[in-house]
């Protein structure tokens, strides 16, 4: 499954409403994040407001363009706009994406190797 990690980053001034925001986001936002596509959505908050996002999709640019066409997903990134601190005044959705260079499992995998622990034992 298709993952993808981007970073953003939050004003550090607003890092304490921006946690409070998304222990509680609204049930409309997250359910048209789910019927377009984000799956297992994570967000990661360093103590200087570098953010890191991690979600599994099979198309970003078509998952967010189908957040695009949600009524729900303009007011929440209205509201979430100021918390950022993005060059040339692009908003939340300006996300920077990484490549993957390395995953464990799949090279595993490749070895013919298990993913998983061998019980009792460690390096």
């Amino acid at each position: 499954m298709p993952r993808v990690c981007f970073t953003l980053q939050v004003r550090p001034d607003r890092l304490d409403e921006y946690r409070r925001r998304h222990a509680t986001v609204w049930p409309e936002m997250l359910r048209a994040l789910r019927d377009a596509g984000w799956r297992d959505y994570q967000l990661f908050l360093r103590e200087d407001g570098l953010l890191v996002g991690l979600v599994e999709t099979d198309d970003l640019a078509a998952a967010q363009a189908a957040m695009d066409a949600t009524e729900v997903s303009a007011r929440w990134e209205s509201e979430m706009a100021p918390f950022f601190d993005l060059p040339g005044g692009r908003d939340g959705r300006s996300k920077h994406e990484f490549d993957p260079v390395f995953d464990l499992a799949a090279q595993l995998r490749a070895a013919g190797e298990s993913t998983t622990a061998t019980t009792g034992e460690t390096p």
